[in-house]
């Protein structure tokens, strides 16, 4: 049943829509006539009416005097974390082309202008990629990362690493909350997403078949000009990288880098190293040794090549070219840094001959520090400069300090050169930024100027701080390592003078339970002292430093079986 309109609702209807159109054709008739932004138009209450020349210049005045408050810190919410952003850092701010042009795009809407007043609202923008990394640690706190997928290798084993979803941050979703929201309210919210990566289980277990599994199943032969390599098993996956981008797609690739710490030996085989320009003072007067450029197998493009080729069960050649290598030191280089004289050199003593794993270690850092540049201005960090110090990289288990005793430790015996270095570079002159001397007190080095190391947590650094570059020298014996350096000689002389110990200690007597762990000591007493290190020119002294330690006294670790539990008579 229908119901018949009303005859006033059938004139007001009427009535509305020739008010409109009237409104309409008048707004466009007028439009006709007027500037591009209609007058009275505002942005955060910034009047910007006038051709879209002069709007654009009216709103870039008034947002300069509203400096503090587009550069006040933003709060943001990320899940039940918050974070501070600083709008510079992630290039939030309003863009004046594109707000006036939104202002211009209403002034010829009649129906946006009459149901939407003078107010127009900015356009913000925002460094998507620079906000998602300035909320990826609340982002991480308050969410629960989804597990990328990927393979690793238990030697030669390949290892798959499936999916897991998780909750994360969008980096739209964010960007277009923090746009909505800066400027409106004291704190922003975005929200955090289911987030699963776009690679499944299926994918890794097709990346095992496909790639991984034949991969490791036969050495692969590298034909070169220079004789032929083999790339082994061990290698590969050594070498391989199987993983996935931030989206969770997986990907697979050689890493070139890895591919030549893994073929090591065998590279050398075809391989001529370059060799910087150095000092040989051996002979008394320093005699420079000139530089050699190198021919290197070009291990970056042989890994995109190897790739293919691991895929395959038969066929598994390929070949690679070399490239010339120039020395990163030459003989002019010397010269023009004032390389020329030696400033500094340091030696320390060990036991148990080259074949010990504690020797074997100071030599091989030795070696890798050996002929390293430190240039004007330029901080040297040991840590820096070796890398990690494991076993990959030909480094043995010996005593190290762990938890107030000595233990066996991969790598131990490198505080003893880190302290031969360390006082080669404080009696050259240079500026001690970071060391630390042992926890114990050690007879074979000076008290207070001596250092330990642990990568990557402590490192020893110091600084150039000469016009003139400094050269690293290593030497070693079946006894002891030396560091020198090489310069041009800022100081007259640099020498120690320490002050009396003070609050001695004596060591206490701990039994510690017999084993492969344990490591028997004498012990030693704790004690601190001063060290001043005293810089002299022209005969006179001109600055002296002081250096201050707390050595703990070192218990006298026993190794005693462990004793049978008492159990009770009958």
């Amino acid at each position: 049943m229908s119901v018949a309109p009303v005859p006033h609702r059938r004139w007001l209807i009427a009535a509305l829509a020739s008010v409109l159109a009237l409104t309409a054709t008048g707004a466009f008739a007028g439009h006709a006539f007027s500037a591009d932004v209609p007058r009275g138009a505002k942005v955060l209450g910034i009047s910007i009416g006038g051709t879209a020349a002069e709007a654009a210049d009216a709103l870039r005045t008034g947002l300069a005097g509203k400096a503090d408050q587009l550069a006040a810190p933003l709060t943001v919410r990320v899940g039940e974390q918050t974070a501070t952003v600083q709008p510079q850092d992630v290039g939030l701010a309003v863009d004046v082309d594109a707000t006036v042009a939104r202002a211009v795009s209403r002034g010829h809407n009649p129906f946006a202008t009459l149901f939407g007043g003078a107010e127009v609202a900015p356009v913000v923008s925002v460094d998507e990629a620079r906000l998602a990394a300035a909320l990826a640690p609340a982002a991480q706190q308050s969410g629960a990362a989804m597990t990328l997928p990927g393979v690793g290798f238990d030697g030669t084993t390949p290892k798959p690493v499936y999916p897991k979803a998780g909750r994360g941050l969008d980096a739209a979703e964010a960007a277009d909350a923090v746009r909505d929201g800066w400027l409106r309210r004291g704190e922003v919210e975005v929200p955090l997403g289911e987030k699963a990566p776009v690679s499944s289980k299926d994918d890794v277990d097709r990346m095992v078949a496909e790639v991984a599994t034949p991969a490791v199943s036969a050495p692969v032969t590298v034909t070169t000009p220079k004789g032929a390599v083999t790339v082994s098993p061990k290698a590969i996956a050594a070498s391989l990288v199987i993983t996935s981008d931030p989206k969770g797609e997986l990907y697979s690739r050689v890493d070139a880098k890895r591919l030549r710490k893994a073929l090591g030996k065998e590279l050398a085989k075809v391989e001529v190293q370059p060799k910087n320009a150095t000092i040989d003072g051996s002979g008394g007067a320093p005699q420079v040794v000139a530089a050699s450029g190198g021919t290197l197998v070009d291990t970056a493009k042989l890994a995109g090549d190897l790739l293919p080729v691991l895929k395959r069960s038969a066929d598994r050649a390929v070949s690679a070219g070399f490239k010339d290598v120039k020395p990163a030191t030459t003989t002019g280089d010397l010269a023009e840094l004032g390389i020329k004289e030696q400033v500094s050199s340091f030696t320390t003593y060990f036991t148990g001959g080259l074949s010990s794993p504690r020797s074997k270690n100071i030599v091989q850092i030795a070696k890798e520090v050996d002929g390293a540049i430190v240039r004007p201005g330029e901080t040297f960090s040991l840590n820096g400069h070796t890398g990690p110090r494991g076993y990959a990289e030909g480094y043995h288990d010996a005593p190290v300090i762990m938890d107030g005793k000595l233990v066996p430790g991969v790598g131990g015996g490198a505080s003893q050169f880190t302290t031969t270095i360390f006082n080669a570079s404080y009696y050259a002159g240079m500026k001690d930024v970071e060391h630390k001397p042992h926890s114990y007190y050690f007879t074979r080095y000076p008290a207070v100027i001596e250092s330990t190391i642990m990568y990557p947590t402590l490192d020893l650094r110091f600084t150039n701080t000469t016009p003139y570059g400094v050269l690293i020298d290593t030497s070693h014996t079946d006894s002891s390592v030396t560091v020198s350096m090489w310069s041009t000689k800022v100081y007259d002389s640099i020498t120690t003078q320490y002050d009396p110990k003070r609050d001695i200690e004596q060591p206490k007597k701990v039994a510690l339970e017999d084993g492969p762990t344990c490591i028997a000591t004498e012990g030693s007493e704790g004690f601190t002292q001063d060290a001043w290190r005293i810089f002299r020119k022209d005969g006179k002294e001109i600055k002296r430093e002081k250096f201050t330690w707390r050595y703990n006294a070192e218990p006298q670790f026993v190794c005693e079986a462990k004793k049978p539990p008492l159990t009770a008579k009958p």
